[in-house]
């Protein structure tokens, strides 16, 4: 077995009593070439976001190579087709970082109509020259308008605190969601996502990164949103025209941005970094110790279950093997 980054010293304790582990002790993201060592000699592969697991890996792999059990929800890093093609099992840990996500979405949603990236650096500037009545004006939380785009566990989750602070919870998903759900949320359905771009005060992502998803944010639907709106992106950066997005904080169309992800990170764009209104953060949506911990311990689960013969739980292609 090869993991590819470096996982919590319990996590790692663990593996290395259960299974023959080779660990990356380094902790930065193994090269191409090192990739294509480790699938020619695993069994089990453990990668995490930061690895990119394309056809051409998958092909080069030993025919040893049974599992790949990814650290972490996301698999649109991991060629799926591929694989299967290969009859490789994928699996992932799903559910563990919903609230921890959640709960960064809703500080970017606090954070940015409230100015606070710009209050902290006044401070820091040592330029704060006490209270005054018209200083670093925000807007209000309670009565806007939240357009959720993705309404799956995390959607769910932003929904459920959002509704504590008197937003008004409008939703665009795949499928619509059972009225009982859109009850206990307080959530309106919005088959259209051009309208609940156009309605929506701010505007949070939760979809996965697939064909049909990239680029979704669009240049023509950023330029349709409401002059002052706030976008957050907590979910994947393939989602958003990242260029008309920096042109619309720029010009100042959009009131700003709360931002996670970014197209080629680590590197962030030196223009989002230079604009007051955007508070920028790196990828720590699932960056607790619990969260953390509980995806190790699915991945464990994950491979006990692989290596005794029987289906994982968290098994992604279900019903293809």
């Amino acid at each position: 077995m090869v993991v590819t980054r470096h996982l919590l010293p319990s996590i790692e304790a663990r593996l290395g009593e259960l299974f023959d582990a080779t660990f990356n002790q380094a902790d930065l993201p193994l090269t191409h070439e090192q990739l294509v060592a480790a699938v020619q000699e695993a069994d089990v592969l453990v990668p995490t976001v930061t690895d990119r697991i394309d056809a051409e890996l998958i092909a080069a792999a030993g025919p040893q190579l049974g599992l790949i059990a990814n650290f972490g929800a996301g698999v649109d890093h991991i060629d799926l087709a591929a694989a299967r093609a290969r009859r490789i099992i994928v699996t992932n840990t799903p559910g563990v970082f919903t609230d921890d996500t959640a709960d960064l979405t809703m500080a970017l949603i606090i954070g940015v109509p409230r100015r606070l990236r710009e209050g902290t650096a006044l401070i820091r500037r040592h330029e704060w020259t006490g209270w005054a009545p018209s200083v670093l004006l925000g807007r209000k939380l309670g009565g806007k308008v939240l357009g959720i785009v993705g309404m799956g566990r995390i959607g769910q989750a932003v929904a459920w605190r959002a509704r504590a602070f008197g937003l008004t919870i409008r939703y665009h998903n795949r499928h619509r969601l059972p009225q009982a759900i859109e009850t206990m949320f307080g959530a309106e359905y919005v088959e259209d996502l051009d309208t609940l771009l156009r309605d929506a005060d701010i505007v949070t992502l939760h979809a996965p990164a697939t064909e049909a998803t990239r680029g979704m944010i669009s240049a023509e639907r950023i330029a349709s949103m409401k002059p002052g709106a706030t976008i957050v992106n907590t979910a994947r950066a393939d989602l958003i025209d990242y260029e008309a997005m920096i042109a619309a904080l720029e010009s100042g169309h959009l009131g700003g941005a709360g931002l996670d992800v970014f197209p080629q990170e680590p590197k962030v764009d030196d223009r989002l970094v230079a604009l007051p209104n955007v508070i920028a953060q790196p990828h720590i949506g699932s960056a607790t110790v619990e969260g953390r911990e509980a995806s190790g311990e699915k991945v464990i689960a994950n491979i006990r279950f692989w290596a005794d013969g029987h289906r994982p739980p968290d098994q992604v292609l279900e019903g293809l093997f």
